[in-house]
């Protein structure tokens, strides 16, 4: 179980999404699910029993699909980027991904690439597909991009800068910016990094969209301690940053994350009815998660 998973949060479809993004990539596995319980229907209104979660695998990528409700919606400012080393890999998913979907650039050569398109799926997730032969890409094909656009257009850089400094064995892959007679000179056009051996995607968009990031995209990260919950709360709320409810908060940014506890997917994924409904129910009354609190709901 790596230290991060993208959660992108649907109404009804999560397990249909996430099962047809297992049958996309070769290398895909489904590795957990979790069930709404009898608590907190009068919040969550989802049915006892319905699917609440399900993870799988994506080339490197751990992916939740939520099944949240009609709250939110996708945005492709939080998109999934696709690096291949083929022009027939690119093809297929293009063929795969856009079908009964809509295309924000279609399949083309472009300026920074031989093959690239952006599409969005017919569950409304976004992914840009790029032939790429950079070395660091081969293990983990698929990668969270986060396009920093209208009121927070310009911060991709100082995002990364936040990031790589708050979490262990992180790096700067790569930085480039817009130069002269480009769109908006030194704007991120592109980058490249590593959080504790996960690797995202950042860039700027120098033109306005009628989208920014939203919480049905989060940034889930698995925690081992209490003081880590701890700080890395206290970092990602500064400066502007708003605590959530339930362990979720949106950075000064407007990226949101999921801070939770490593062990919380084994307490939800429980066969206990019981034990999890007393966990759901100490965790639906939290803002930042209490590992002792819900230990000892779990015991």
């Amino acid at each position: 179980m790596s230290k991060f998973a993208t959660c992108l949060w649907f109404d009804s479809c999560a397990e249909e999404a996430v099962r047809f993004y297992t049958t996309v990539f070769d290398r895909a596995e489904i590795k957990s699910m979790s069930y709404y319980g009898g608590v907190g229907q009068d919040v969550h209104h989802r049915e006892k029993g319905s699917l609440m979660t399900i993870t799988c695998c994506l080339d490197g990528l751990e992916l939740m699909g939520l099944n949240g409700g009609p709250a939110y919606s996708l945005s492709p400012a939080l998109s999934l980027y696709v690096s291949c080393s083929q022009d027939s890999v690119v093809e297929s998913l293009y063929a795969r991904l856009s079908e009964s979907g809509s295309v924000l650039m279609p399949l083309d050569r472009y300026p920074f690439s031989e093959k690239y398109a952006w599409v969005t799926d017919r569950f409304g997730a976004s992914w840009q597909l790029n032939v790429s032969g950079r070395p660091e890409e081969s293990e983990q094909r698929v990668a969270p991009c986060l396009m920093f656009t209208n009121q927070h257009q310009g911060r991709a850089e100082e995002a990364i800068e936040l990031y790589t400094s708050i979490f262990e064995d992180s790096r700067v892959g790569y930085l480039h910016k817009y130069e002269e007679g480009e769109l908006k000179p030194g704007l991120v056009k592109h980058a490249s990094f590593t959080l504790s051996g996960q690797r995202f995607i950042a860039m700027d968009s120098p033109i306005d969209h009628q989208f920014t990031f939203s919480p049905a995209e989060s940034l889930i990260v698995r925690c081992d301690s209490q003081d880590e919950i701890d700080y890395l709360w206290e970092k990602l709320t500064a400066d502007g940053g708003r605590p959530d409810h339930c362990g979720w908060l949106t950075d000064r940014f407007g990226v949101s994350w999921q801070i939770v506890p490593r062990v919380i997917e084994e307490m939800l994924t429980c066969q206990d009815e019981a034990r999890k409904d007393r966990v759901l129910s100490a965790l639906m009354r939290m803002i930042k998660l209490e590992v002792g609190e819900l230990e000892k709901a779990f015991s």
